[in-house]
């Protein structure tokens, strides 16, 4: 009965190691790793023939011999004999782990096998495909030398340059939204600003007639002098925005000087400690908050002559007595003073003793839009208690304003209840800013009928606003900044945004609270359709106007450049005729030819004189009449606006 394999190594006295082998050492790993090694250098065993696989612990594949392993049979004691030995050599925890790597391998093989056989197949699909269309295009380069080598040199070329211009792009506009931009500037021509920005139709038809003074708008604006920009803010018209952008994004001589964290700037003039820009962000609010034309007129002058050097903001005692002498000057009946708005008072106003004149600015809003902000503000707690609404020298009495709330603030009131106060400063606001609430009794509404009162109000604030040297719509932004820009001869740094969606265009309206919001507020409705129109009409007369002075700059340079080619070419002309008369003189000594030669070039030298006298006549005539000149083309410029306004009607 023959033992088995096993037990017969276990009577087997222990192997001698071999000569030149090394000794077994007392560390196990280091004696099987050197068993091994030995092993692996005898020829024909089973270690040298599995070095030539996998690493230790890693199998071929899936479908590798060495992982299909048959079952094995009782009588094969062979197999288990062969497999033992490189089994033997390893601990059980190198045993397990060599199992765990080996499936790990067989998945990521698969995995990696199956990526590269689909590359392969799609690089050589790729390949044939490039080449013929590299073969069409460069079919005559085929016979010079191998096609393959030279399409593929070119495939990678292009490459290249594709990767290096996708990297300098990333570079230079890492956004998205400037990629945008130029590929739309690639793809089509880029419209016209302007009327893009509002999603107003092109085609703008008037329905005020307004006289040539109304439209141009054109101030004399030198930041070295005496005048100064006066800004009236009506709350929730985007005014701190605009006074923003003047303060922070305009460009000037010297910039105006904003630290962090503070709201108030700098704004000096060159070389001088004054400052150029009466406004909240340059001055504070120096004639009380949120002032309206009343009282602006009325302390801006006074405030101005009696800063000093220093320019300290006034304190609320000094505010009163600023409007309290103001309204001395000015006293009497409210009823019969037919003419404190008319545009020779208007402009006695604008001006201070000191000779300093006032140009006053303001923004206007859709009255709607503006009521809910408004109502949205409050309800976030705001309450502009500190408003004087001081008019002739006093503030209102409780009786004559009297509040709409009891507590410290109105916040968290419904849009009901909003409407519903009758004392509400919202309803209206605009006209009532901009109007002289002087001519009304200021607050006191038993003056005269509220009919009448209406009636004054709202031909007050239109004459102001007229008469005012700027004023600009919320809804059109980049037409506001143009007609700045061409008021007052100062350049924006960056162009203003339009903003569509507002914490007012979130509020969600019916149609019957919308009429009755347009009711509340039915003087400022009408205020802005008449603004408006007047606004509109101001851009396009400015645009118009710009129109014509680029076309008479460019006939100029045309004209110009049509007197250097003459010029030029008679220049010529008499160079070659002086040289044939020399060759003449020296071939043909004939006097009488000479003679008809000379007559030719005096003819012609007399000739160039005249038109060159009379060129310089035409150019110094338009400098000895500059005045009739720009008269006779402002005056075609709207004749042919007034013209084309009337083909519209």
């Amino acid at each position: 009965m023959a033992l088995p394999a096993s037990a017969v190594r276990a009577f087997e006295p222990p192997p001698q190691p071999e000569r030149g082998a090394p000794a077994r050492t007392t560390c196990p790993r280091r004696h099987s790793r050197v068993e091994a090694e030995l092993a692996a250098s005898r020829p024909g065993s089973v270690a040298a023939s599995v070095r030539a696989g996998p690493p230790r612990g890693v199998s071929h594949g899936f479908h590798s011999r060495p992982l299909l392993e048959k079952p094995r049979k009782a009588s094969s004691s062979l197999a288990g004999a062969a497999c033992a030995p490189l089994f033997a050599l390893l601990s059980r925890g190198r045993r397990r782990r060599m199992h765990v790597l080996r499936r790990r391998w067989d998945l990521g093989s698969l995995c990696r096998a199956l990526l590269t056989r689909g590359l392969a197949a799609l690089g050589h699909s790729l390949k044939h495909v490039l080449g013929a269309i590299f073969s069409k295009i460069f079919g005559p380069l085929a016979s010079v030398g191998n096609m393959d080598e030279k399409s593929n040199k070119l495939l990678l070329a292009l490459v290249t340059l594709f990767l290096f211009a996708v990297i300098v792009l990333q570079y230079v506009c890492p956004g998205t939204e400037c990629q945008l931009l130029r590929l739309q500037a690639f793809s089509s021509p880029v419209p016209d600003p302007y009327r893009s920005e509002d999603e107003s139709s092109a085609r703008f038809v008037p329905r005020y007639n307004f006289t040539r003074s109304d439209l141009l708008r054109k101030v004399d604006f030198d930041i070295k002098g005496d005048v100064l920009i006066v800004f009236l803010h009506i709350q929730k018209t985007g005014g701190t925005t605009f006074r923003r952008h003047l303060v922070r994004n305009i460009q000037l001589e010297q910039p105006c000087e904003c630290r962090v964290g503070q709201k108030k700037c700098t704004c000096h003039r060159p070389g001088k400690r004054e400052t150029w820009l009466f406004s909240r962000f340059s001055t504070g609010w120096s004639c009380g908050l949120h002032a309206d034309w009343t009282e602006l007129t009325s302390c801006v002058p006074s405030v101005v002559d009696g800063k000093r050097a220093s320019r300290l903001r006034p304190s609320r005692w000094r505010i009163f007595q600023i409007l309290d002498a103001a309204s001395k000057d000015k006293r009497g009946s409210p009823n019969t003073n037919a003419g404190a708005n008319s545009p020779s008072s208007t402009k006695a106003r604008n001006t201070s003793k000191s000779g300093k004149n006032f140009h006053y600015i303001t923004i206007l809003r859709d009255p709607v839009s503006r009521y809910l902000s408004e109502w949205r503000h409050v309800q976030r707690g705001a309450t502009w208690k500190a408003s004087l609404h001081v008019c002739d020298g006093r503030p209102p009495t409780s009786e004559e304003l009297p509040s709409c709330y009891t507590g410290d603030d109105w916040s968290g009131c419904p849009l009901k209840e909003f409407m519903d106060c009758p004392y509400n400063l919202a309803n209206n606001r605009q006209v009532r800013m901009l109007s002289d609430l002087t001519l009304v009794g200021c607050y006191n509404l038993s003056v005269m009928p509220e009919k009448q009162r209406n009636k004054v109000l709202l031909e007050s604030a239109k004459s102001n606003l007229k008469h005012m040297a700027f004023f600009g719509l919320t809804e059109f932004q980049r037409k506001t900044q143009y007609l700045f820009e061409k008021t007052f001869n100062m350049n924006f740094i960056s162009p203003f945004t339009q903003y569509n969606t507002t914490r007012a265009s979130s509020v969600e309206i019916n149609e019957e609270i919308q009429k009755r919001i347009e009711g509340l507020n039915f003087l400022d409705m009408e205020l802005y359709s008449y603004a408006k129109d007047l606004f509109l009409q101001r851009y396009q007369f400015m645009r118009q106007k710009d129109h014509q002075e680029a076309r008479r700059k460019r006939q100029e340079q045309r004209r110009f450049l049509k007197g250097r080619l003459l010029q030029t070419h008679f220049l010529s002309q008499g160079q070659g005729q002086s040289q044939n008369l020399n060759q003449n003189q020296s071939q043909n000594p004939n006097p009488n030819a000479n003679q008809n030669l000379t007559q030719n070039l005096t003819q012609n030298l007399v000739q160039n004189l005249t038109q060159s006298s009379s060129q310089k006549e035409n150019r110094e005539s338009p400098k000895q009449n500059p005045g009739k000149e720009q008269n006779d083309s402002t005056s075609n410029g709207t004749n042919d606006y007034i013209g084309s306004v009337e083909k519209w009607r």
